[in-house]
């Protein structure tokens, strides 16, 4: 837990701190595979609706606003016609993502631990 000038304490354990919507946002159904695709490189709607197996169009609008919102990706329109639109991660959203995909990269070397996991969990 840290604290701010003013001594108001700043944990994501309190159910009022931002760090804790932040949290949900990046942590949510798809906000880590948003930014860990974005780590990789900066990508169009359509790349990254193709990219994410499974997100509906709606879905990576809606999670590309809300971690727009956050400050951790950046949208740049390009004034053509039509307009073209690329996404890329802020500095910050940089920070967030190599996290990300280092838990991304455990989760996927970890597989056959799950799988056995999953098939001994209620014998």
């Amino acid at each position: 837990m840290t604290t701010t000038k003013d001594e108001s304490p700043t944990s994501v354990f309190s159910k009022d701190c931002l760090s804790r919507q932040v949290l949900l946002d990046v942590t949510g159904r798809w906000g880590t595979l948003v930014l860990s695709a974005l780590y990789e490189r900066p990508c169009r709607f359509n790349v990254l609706r193709r990219r994410i197996e499974g997100i509906s169009e709606k879905m990576l609008s809606q999670t590309l606003y809300t971690l727009r919102r956050d400050g951790l990706v950046l949208r740049h329109v390009e004034a053509t016609i039509p307009p073209k639109v690329t996404y890329s991660l802020s500095p910050l959203g940089n920070a967030v993502a190599e996290r990300a995909v280092e838990l991304v990269a455990l989760l996927e070397t970890e597989v056959a631990k799950f799988e056995h996991a999953w098939a001994t969990f209620e014998e």
